[in-house]
């Protein structure tokens, strides 16, 4: 922490500071204009202009829907099993989830944007991760708001600038100004362009920057991930964890079971620092995923994303073994190569933000490189690295239980179960890919802070992906769905304080 003896001036006072600008933060600029139509909030976002949003502007925009509220406090504890979140805690979350839907079609139409009861991008009304945990009666559907790539990003950010809330861009959270004694928060110290900069908040921080993924040493030091890039923002460097330590704020779920979104198949150009997801809707299937041995590892093509890239191991889901398994390739055929292109053009920064273009056939990432390409398997091996003689017997193999119509090592579906055969022949670099991560400071839904001493920490607030509640399996539309609930939650809670009074004044 900062002591309030470091600051000699303030050089901004207001009523709330909200650091970060995306879904949370968004929603909590909201909810605070709409408490108060005089407070004085102000966002301070660490990216430039053109690239804020977080990862809620690259998300799939899937918001969760829920008419059930036991129902779905017995999926979600079922999912938290591993990782148990209180009772309390869950029955607070469940009520304003079930109760959210009209706040989220108010915010769609006060951008004049569509709600839409479907997700967006496919035919599916509903995402069910995991039906057996009970997802069918906890999930009514699944909705977004249009349009798609970043409809939900959308129409936050529209309706905070129809509230003028001010947002500085360029703008870092650095530090937390507390007094020494009774932790409680006073401001923040924030770095705008280089200079750093003293904003008094006199009724409270809420903290909203999002997680770690995008730090490399954090990721080996917390996950033990050596090899993840980022799908999301490429600014979530871990900011927050670093000043809610420093705040005395007792932290959970930093090593959650894959983070809870996941290890996915990503395919990075060497020059971005974010990656693409490969493309699961791709109507090709000649073709698998070898590991740095040249064997076939998992299941690659039995709808993963369905499960968040986790498969059943011991009667647990656990992450598939990206990670483990690096460097992975995927091997395929000229069939699958004409089919389509080999990433989405949702769903990633580098998709959505970065937008650079990817070849319908792929020929272009041939040309340049990114793609192996050889007449025969052994040719293709050393490009790659892989004893020639492995790579052959492992596409045998495999083209051996297409013929079969069975996968004996890894239950692939039967109808995804297509040789690897027309040449020639090709082999892509994956880079496990992070989606988000959820740990922080252990927090209620009104985004209150506790410390050490299980008593909240007084003026200071999180919301959103930074300290998620999540603690093990999510359930897709999660994680936006409670960036919104904790960001209202807290914007409410702040404004219910008085101003606080700096210490020495009458």
């Amino acid at each position: 922490m900062a002591s309030l003896n470091s600051v000699t001036t303030w050089d901004e006072v207001v009523d709330v500071l909200i650091c970060g600008f995306g879904c949370a933060g968004a929603s909590a600029a909201i909810e605070a204009r709409d408490t108060d139509a005089n407070a004085r909030i102000l966002i301070v976002e660490k990216a430039p202009q053109e690239f804020a949003g977080g990862n809620c502007r690259v998300s799939g925009q899937s918001l969760l829907i829920s008419k059930n509220k036991e129902a779905l406090k017995d999926y979600q504890r079922k999912m938290s099993e591993a990782n148990p979140v209180s009772e309390e805690l869950l029955d607070d979350w469940a009520e304003r989830m079930v109760n959210l839907e009209p706040w989220i079609q108010q915010i769609a139409a006060g951008a004049g944007q569509e709600f839409l009861r479907g997700t967006g991008f496919s035919e599916r009304d509903a995402v069910l991760e995991f039906p057996e945990l009970g997802a069918r009666d906890a999930v009514a559907y699944t909705s977004t708001i249009l349009p798609i790539p970043s409809g939900v990003w959308m129409a936050l950010k529209a309706n905070v600038e129809k509230r003028d809330v001010p947002v500085w861009f360029d703008t870092r959270l650095v530090d937390l100004i507390q007094d020494p004694d009774t932790l409680e928060v006073f401001g923040a110290w924030v770095e705008q362009n280089g200079v750093r900069k003293a904003i008094r908040a006199e009724r409270g921080v809420i903290v909203a920057v999002g997680g770690y993924e995008s730090s490399p040493q954090m990721q080996r030091d917390y996950y033990g991930l050596s090899n993840v890039v980022p799908l999301g923002t490429p600014y979530n460097t871990g900011d927050g964890l670093r000043v809610m330590q420093k705040a005395g704020a007792d932290m959970w779920h930093l090593r959650n079971q894959g983070q809870s979104g996941g290890v996915w198949p990503g395919i990075r150009l060497p020059h971005q620092q974010t990656s693409y997801l490969r493309n699961f809707m791709l109507p090709a299937f000649s073709w698998f995923d070898i590991d740095s041995q040249g064997r076939r590892f998992y299941n690659e093509a039995n709808e993963l994303q369905l499960t968040h890239y986790k498969e059943k191991k011991n009667g647990r889901f656990v992450d598939v073994p990206l990670n483990t398994a690096h460097p992975v390739h995927m091997i395929f055929d000229e069939s699958t190569r004409l089919a389509g292109k080999l990433v989405l053009e949702v769903m990633t920064w580098s998709a959505v933000v970065i937008a650079e273009e990817w070849s319908e056939d792929n020929s272009k990432e041939i040309a340049n490189g990114l793609i192996h390409k050889a007449d025969t398997i052994a040719e293709l091996a050393a490009k790659i690295g892989i004893d020639a003689a492995v790579l052959e017997e492992e596409v045998a193999r495999y083209n051996a239980s297409c013929a079969a119509g069975n996968d004996e090592v890894h239950g692939r579906n039967p109808e995804t179960l297509l040789p690897v055969a027309n040449g020639p022949f090709y082999a892509l670099p994956i880079t496990p890919a992070i989606v988000c991560t959820g740990g922080g400071a252990r927090r209620n839904m009104d985004g209150q802070v506790f410390g050490h001493d299980d008593q909240p920490i007084p003026r200071l607030y999180e919301a959103g992906e930074l300290g998620s509640f999540i603690s093990d399996l999510y359930q897709n539309g999660s994680y936006l769905t409670e960036a919104m609930i904790t960001g209202r939650g807290a914007a409410r809670t702040v404004l219910a304080l008085a101003p606080s009074s700096l210490p020495g004044q009458a």
